[in-house]
């Protein structure tokens, strides 16, 4: 369990300060950038909670890495559907698409890493 949290904080402050690079400056608005520090927060405090385990935190663990899951699916194929509407503000589109897509993959593995664990260490099942 202790990868899985130390993945998830990673990934997070990934999310956290590559929102903050990519909108810094640009005027992008509010909700652009903020929900991705959202993301961010959930996973960091599901790891967080996870040092003492139990089926509620254990819930919020995998409830945090299937928001996350939710969150980068549409930005990750709205990248590659219709990249004449994609504001990759202070990236390149393409690195920014690649970037998201292998977060997306990340928190895909998570979600099911956190699904798999659920019931180990005495919690959950």
């Amino acid at each position: 369990m202790m990868k899985l949290r130390i993945m998830a904080i990673l990934l997070a402050l990934t999310l956290m300060i590559g929102e903050a690079i990519r909108s810094w400056g640009i005027g992008r608005p509010f909700y652009s950038w903020f929900d991705d520090q959202i993301m961010g927060a959930a996973l960091i405090v599901g790891a967080i909670l996870m040092a003492k385990p139990t089926p509620k935190r254990q819930s919020f663990f995998v409830a945090a890495w299937a928001f996350n899951v939710g969150m980068l699916y549409p930005s990750f194929f709205g990248k590659i559907i219709e990249p004449e509407n994609s504001n990759p503000g202070n990236f390149d589109l393409g690195f920014l698409t690649l970037a998201v897509g292998v977060l997306f993959g990340v928190a895909i593995v998570g979600t099911v890493m956190s699904i798999a664990n659920t019931g180990n260490d005495g919690v959950g099942a």
